[in-house]
């Protein structure tokens, strides 16, 4: 072996020693060296490089490179799961910085984060076609029946992907009182299961947006089959081009696209098509530990221009917009359950998907299903919250009873609709 090949094996053990401190690590070097590192506890977890260049890069660059090790297939997971090496790899920090040798790279990237997040209108169609209108039949694969792209609400434990989406929109159909008649803006709606769902149950007025030409077409489709075109209506619009008041607005899963710079615009926009007496509803990840970059590799090849904000950086802009908060909910380990569902049907189906496309993709789909599901688990601080907004006091009530006491109401309703038809003396 060459001088470079032993410095670069050097290194690599040297950082690896220090970084990984729990757990049951083996590394083979492309040299067929061998390493072993952690306390021997959990899972244990072997990988091995195929070529050196592999292996320097991922030294070099964890966070970005890491991922197209395994995606490329320069980085073999030889016992364990891709899911175990990175439950490993990010239970060993709670604060979301990388090793020490990496954090200069992590350095550079905060100081770009506000230009990667600059996100004009045309630039944020791109963003979206980049993952939303991917071949609808991969979405098929992993999600439930409804389609619902965002973190459920386990009720209890064991309870189904389904159930628990179902209960997801449930749960924020309570939080916004919807009463019939009201017009609702559903702000990135997806496929239209939340905004059919407010149509459908609380007898509401719908209209959804979406910059996806895959999810609009499907949206409008699924109003037709419910005989609900009148009352859910879709269009592909950006929010900055919306006109008009509404009761209600919600927007679920679509903020973490909006990008830092434009939090202020977004919430101003949100507080003039908010009616007087209106509420509304943000569903998005979150993250605890304070401002940070979006992961380089998650901003490449799934969500770019996308970042997680903390609460202190998304509270001062709606101070600032006129709007008011109302309500704060923390959803903590509900998107690592549903993460963990959504990646279990994934690899149930993982022939099916590299069909679709091919295994790079494939490989690259489970690196992205495994990681935010890791990312959402252990020390991780990363969350769900729901922030709910009016722009004057006494819009809701004083106690959060009228949660349940809603939630149960929309419950008997769901229950009535599954019931059978029966004939007349039966």
């Amino acid at each position: 072996m060459g001088s470079v090949g032993a410095a670069v094996n050097r290194l690599l053990r040297l950082g690896l020693e220090r970084f990984v401190r729990r757990g049951t690590f083996r590394v083979t070097t492309a040299n067929g060296f061998v390493f072993q590192f952690g306390d021997g506890t959990g899972t244990p977890v072997a990988v091995r490089f195929t070529n050196r260049a592999a292996q320097r890069s991922v030294m070099l660059d964890p966070e970005l490179k890491l991922g197209e090790a395994y995606m490329d297939g320069t980085l073999v997971v030889e016992q364990g799961s891709i899911a175990d090496l990175l439950a490993l790899v990010l239970g060993q920090s709670s604060d979301g910085i990388p090793p020490a040798w990496a954090q200069p790279q992590w350095f550079l990237r905060y100081l770009k984060r506000r230009f990667q997040q600059l996100n004009p209108p045309a630039r944020s169609r791109r963003n979206v076609a980049h993952h939303y209108d991917l071949d609808g039949r991969l979405y098929s694969l992993f999600l439930d029946a409804d389609r619902q792209y965002s973190c459920a609400y386990f009720e209890s434990a064991g309870q189904s992907l389904d159930d628990a989406q179902l209960a997801k929109k449930r749960h924020l159909a309570a939080k916004l009182l919807v009463g019939e008649g009201h017009h609702v803006l559903d702000i990135g709606c997806g496929w239209g299961g939340l905004a059919l769902y407010l149509s459908e149950f609380c007898n509401a007025q719908v209209t959804g947006i979406t910059l996806s030409q895959e999810q609009l077409a499907r949206a409008r489709e699924r109003a037709a089959e419910k005989g609900l075109g009148r009352t859910a209506e879709f269009h592909l619009r950006d929010y900055r081009d919306l006109q008009g008041r509404f009761d209600r607005i919600v927007s679920v899963g679509m903020f973490e696209h909006v990008g830092l710079n434009h939090y202020e615009a977004y919430f101003r926009k949100c507080a003039g098509l908010l009616s007087d007496d209106g509420v509304m509803l943000l569903h998005s990840i979150g993250r605890s530990e304070g401002r940070n970059v979006t992961n380089p590799w998650i901003a490449r090849y799934i969500f770019p221009g996308g970042y997680i904000p903390a609460l202190s950086e998304v509270l001062p802009a709606i101070e600032r917009s006129g709007l008011l908060v109302a309500d704060i909910e923390i959803l903590r380990l509900h998107y690592a359950e549903t993460l963990k569902a959504w990646r279990d049907r994934f690899m149930a189906y993982r022939e099916e998907a590299q069909r679709i496309y091919d295994q790079r993709f494939v490989r690259m789909w489970e690196f992205y299903l495994a990681a935010s599901e890791m990312a959402f688990r252990g020390q991780q601080a990363m969350m769900v919250m729901q922030i709910q907004l009016t722009k004057r006091q006494g819009v809701v009530p004083v106690t959060r009873d009228y949660i349940a006491h809603e939630e149960t109401r929309l419950r008997a309703l769901e229950a009535a609709q599954r019931l059978p038809l029966r004939l007349a003396g039966e």
